[in-house]
């Protein structure tokens, strides 16, 4: 049997199995899916009714698994950490206790995309937004907020919109790829409303850009005003 697609998300039939007690492996057993499928499944079913792995404990006649000491240590770590520093750990940095950290929030999101994060851990973690996305997808968000905020900073200062072209250079030139880029993706439709919201507080203008035969603000020798 085919695996089911995630597109459906959430599959009834997986969700009614698990409010009747049936584990996330013994559903995709019966079902013939990939046990990560299933995970999935039941993940966006949690966020949709936040009562359903109460009912699914309940029918199982199961405890909530409880943390461990370190465990419950190292969720105060990280707390501490994201809200001081503003990012996540990384598994690669330099300190061995940001690695450490980074290692067991990589099993805590496991944990989550796989239906089995205990209870005390999901509300915990509950107060950092977007604490299951992956770390890629973090740090794409954290540096497209930078560009918008060096645009905003580049406009208030009196230039002109950055030109993309290969014939400019430094900051101009950044600014320019990255401002030409959200404007390709609004005319296909692909830019996050959110996101076009933004520049059009931030950048005011930003869609239209320079307008054609628009003139320098440089001073020209031997103009008269």
């Amino acid at each position: 049997m085919g695996n089911k697609r995630r597109g459906a998300a959430p599959n009834p039939e997986w969700v009614l199995m698990y409010r009747k007690g049936i584990g996330r492996r013994k559903i995709a057993e019966l079902a013939g899916a990939a046990p990560a499928t299933v995970g999935y499944h039941l993940g966006v079913a949690r966020t949709l009714h936040p009562g359903l792995e109460v009912e699914h404990e309940a029918a199982a006649g199961s405890k909530p698994a409880q943390p461990t000491v370190q465990g419950r240590q190292r969720m105060q770590q990280l707390l501490a950490m994201v809200q001081e520093t503003g990012r996540y750990p990384s598994r690669t940095a330099p300190d061995a206790s940001e690695r450490k950290l980074a290692t067991w929030l990589q099993r805590r999101r496991s944990d989550a995309r796989a239906g089995t994060l205990a209870p005390a851990f999901r509300d915990g973690l509950a107060v950092l937004p977007g604490w299951q996305d992956a770390p890629r997808a973090l740090a794409d968000e954290a540096r497209w907020q930078d560009r918008l905020a060096a645009l905003a900073a580049y406009r208030v200062a009196g230039q002109d919109w950055p030109r993309h072209k290969a014939t400019v250079t430094g900051e101009e030139h950044e600014l320019g790829i990255w401002l030409h880029t959200q404007r390709y993706k609004l005319r296909r439709g692909e830019l996050d409303p959110a996101k076009a919201q933004a520049l059009d507080a931030e950048a005011p203008g930003w869609r239209a850009g320079r307008q054609r035969g628009r003139k320098s603000k440089k001073a020209v020798p031997g103009a008269s005003d």
